[in-house]
C-alpha cells in the first residue's frame, strides 16, 4: 500500500527538518573556522561555546521528548524550526563571544526536541512506517553531506554573517510548509486504518490528559506490534523519570553509558575541530589552487572545507553499513569490533599526515567508522526494549550518546 496524500505531507515535513536539524549542526563546524579569527580567540575558548549549543542538543532530548507527549508532535517540531531560524539570526548579528554562545546555546535547545517530536508523528500517522524512516533518513543525510557544503560555498560569495542569514531560510520555508500539513487528518485515518488501536495526539495548543498517551515504539523498535490499552496507561511525569533514571544507573547500563560517553566524545570531537585541522595540515603538505589567484573567491577559498564535505558524505555510507551490521550481528559485538576499528585509526591520524593520499585515506575512512559506530550504538536490543510513550522514548536514543558527545569539541579545543 503507497503513502497516501496525507502521510506523504507528513513525510516530506519530518524528512526536511531532519535535514535541517543536520545541516545546521554540521555547518557550525564550518563557521567555526572564520569565528576564530573573527572573535580573536582561540580554538579552545570556541570549544568552550561549541560545547554550550552541543551539549544542550544532547541533554535536551529527553525533556523534548515528555513535551512531545504532552503538547504533540507537530507544534514542537514548528518551534524547533523557528528556533533554529531565530537562533542563527542571533549568530549573524553577534557582536561578542558571549552573545554567540547565547544563540549557539539557542540552536541547542530548539533542535533537541526535533528528534523525539519527528520520530513520534512518524510512529502514529503512517502506516509504512519502514518507508516513512527510510525517507525521514534520506534528509537527514542530505542534510549531513550538501548542508556543510552550502555552507562553504556561500562562504565564498558572502560574509560569515550573511552566510548565517540564508541559512535560516530553509526553516522558515519548511516551518511554513509545516503549518499547512493537517496532522490530526493523518492521524485519524491511521487510526480508523487500524481498528482505533492508536489515538490521537493532542491538537495544536492543546495538552493531553494522562489517559490519553500512546505508547508506541521508537525510530529503532518501530516495528513492534501495537500495544494493548493495559500498556497505554499514564503519562510520563517527572517521577518516573527520576524512578528509571535510578533503575538503569545499576549494573550494565553503567557499563554501557561509559562507552557511549566515550563513543560521543570521540566523534563529536572528530567532527567539530575536523576543518581547522584539515587546514592546518593540508596547509602543510599540499598547495591547490582551484581557484585563480586574482579571483574575488581566492582568499575565501579554503580546500579543508570540502574535503570536510567529503568526510561527512562517505559517513552517509557509513551510517548505512553500520545498519547493515547491526541487523547481522549482536549489538554489543558490532560495536567492540567498531570501537577496535575507531581506536586503530586514531592512532594511525598522526602518522598518516606525513603524506597526502594517506592522510586523506585515513581521514576518509574515520567518517566511515564515525558513522558506522553512530549507527551501531543506536541499536537496542530486542530483549532490552520496553514499551514507553513515543515522544520520551524518541528522545532516549538520542540523549545518553549525544549529551555525553557534546563535551568533546571542549576537550578537543584543549588539546
Amino acid at each position: 500500500m503507497a503513502l497516501d496524500h496525507a502521510e506523504r505531507r507528513i513525510v516530506a515535513f519530518t524528512a526536511g527538518s531532519h535535514g535541517l536539524v543536520h545541516t545546521y549542526e554540521l555547518s557550525i563546524p564550518i563557521l567555526l573556522t572564520v569565528w576564530i579569527a573573527e572573535f580573536s580567540t582561540t580554538a579552545a575558548t570556541l570549544g568552550l561555546v561549541v560545547t554550550v549549543g552541543y551539549g544542550l542538543f544532547g541533554v535536551g532530548a529527553l525533556p523534548g521528548g515528555i513535551l512531545v507527549d504532552r503538547f504533540g508532535s507537530k507544534p514542537l517540531i514548528l518551534a524547533c524550526l523557528i528556533g533554529m531560524a531565530g537562533s542563527f539570526l542571533l549568530v549573524s548579528v553577534a557582536p561578542t563571544l558571549p552573545v554567540l554562545a547565547v544563540a549557539v546555546g539557542l540552536w541547542g535547545v530548539t533542535a533537541s526536541v526535533y528528534h523525539p517530536a519527528g520520530l513520534s508523528l512518524l510512529s502514529r500517522a503512517v502506516d509504512r512506517r519502514g518507508v516513512a524512516l527510510g525517507y525521514h533518513g534520506i534528509g537527514g543525510n542530505l542534510g549531513i553531506a550538501l548542508g556543510p557544503l552550502a555552507a562553504a560555498l556561500l562562504l565564498l560569495a558572502f560574509d560569515w554573517e550573511v552566510v548565517a542569514v540564508l541559512l535560516t531560510l530553509p526553516a522558515l520555508g519548511v516551518a511554513a510548509y509545516g503549518a499547512t500539513v493537517d496532522v490530526d487528518a493523518a492521524l485519524a485515518a491511521a487510526t480508523d486504518r487500524s481498528g482505533g488501536a492508536r489515538r490521537a495526539e493532542p491538537s495544536d495548543g492543546e495538552s493531553r490528559t494522562d489517559d490519553e498517551d500512546p505508547r508506541i515504539d521508537d525510530e529503532e523498535s518501530i516495528e513492534d506490534e501495537e500495544p494493548s490499552d493495559a500498556d497505554t496507561e499514564g503519562a510520563v511525569a517527572l517521577s518516573d523519570v527520576a524512578s528509571n533514571t535510578r533503575v538503569l544507573l545499576t549494573g550494565g547500563f553503567l557499563l554501557v553509558l561509559v562507552f557511549v560517553t566515550f563513543s560521543g566524545l570521540f566523534y563529536r570531537a572528530f567532527l567539530t575541530f575536523l576543518p581547522d585541522l584539515l587546514g592546518d595540515v593540508l596547509g602543510g603538505l599540499v598547495d591547490v589552487q582551484l581557484v585563480a589567484p586574482e579571483s574575488p573567491y581566492a582568499e575565501e577559498f579554503d580546500l579543508a572545507r570540502y574535503l570536510y564535505v567529503a568526510i561527512l558524505t562517505v559517513g552517509v555510507f557509513g551510517q548505512y553499513l553500520g545498519g547493515r551490521i547491526a541487523d547481522r550481528v549482536r549489538p554489543e559485538r558490532a560495536l567492540v569490533g567498531l570501537m577496535g576499528i575507531l581506536g586503530a585509526l586514531a592512532l594511525g591520524f598522526v602518522p598518516a599526515t606525513a603524506t597526502v593520499p594517506s592522510f586523506v585515506a585515513v581521514s576518509l575512512l574515520l567518517g566511515v567508522a564515525c558513522s558506522r559506530s553512530s549507527r551501531s550504538r543506536r541499536r537496542p536490543s530486542p530483549r532490552t526494549r520496553r514499551r514507553r510513550p513515543a515522544g520520551s522514548r524518541s528522545g532516549s536514543p538520542t540523549s545518553p550518546s549525544s549529551a555525553s558527545g557534546r563535551w568533546g569539541p571542549r576537550s578537543r579545543g584543549r588539546s
